[in-house]
């Protein structure tokens, strides 16, 4: 599914995450799974902690990453996804 890059996003308070030598275990307390982000995938769930807007996580990663634009949106799109599926996250598409 390709998400909107003007939608914001909220990360359920079911979620606990925890950094360990550069990548992220994510507890879903509601079904008791864990799930695990390599070193892209901690960064950019560090980014949507920080900031509810994909378009600003997508910039951010833009900036620091040496990636072509078509190439982020794909791999965000399909994280989120994931996130999305595992109720990890919920999508707010803007209303325009």
């Amino acid at each position: 599914m390709t998400i909107p890059l003007s939608s914001t996003f909220s990360i359920s308070k079911e979620v606990l995450s925890q950094e360990v030598s550069g990548e992220t275990v994510l507890l879903d307390l509601q079904s008791e799974s864990y799930f695990g982000l390599d070193a892209v995938g901690t960064r950019i769930w560090q980014l949507l902690q920080e900031n509810n807007h994909l378009q600003q996580v997508f910039d951010t990663m833009l900036e620091e990453y040496d990636v072509d634009e078509k190439q982020l949106e794909n791999d965000l799109n399909e994280l989120l996804d994931k996130l999305i599926a595992e109720e990890l996250i919920t999508i707010k598409p803007v209303a325009e």
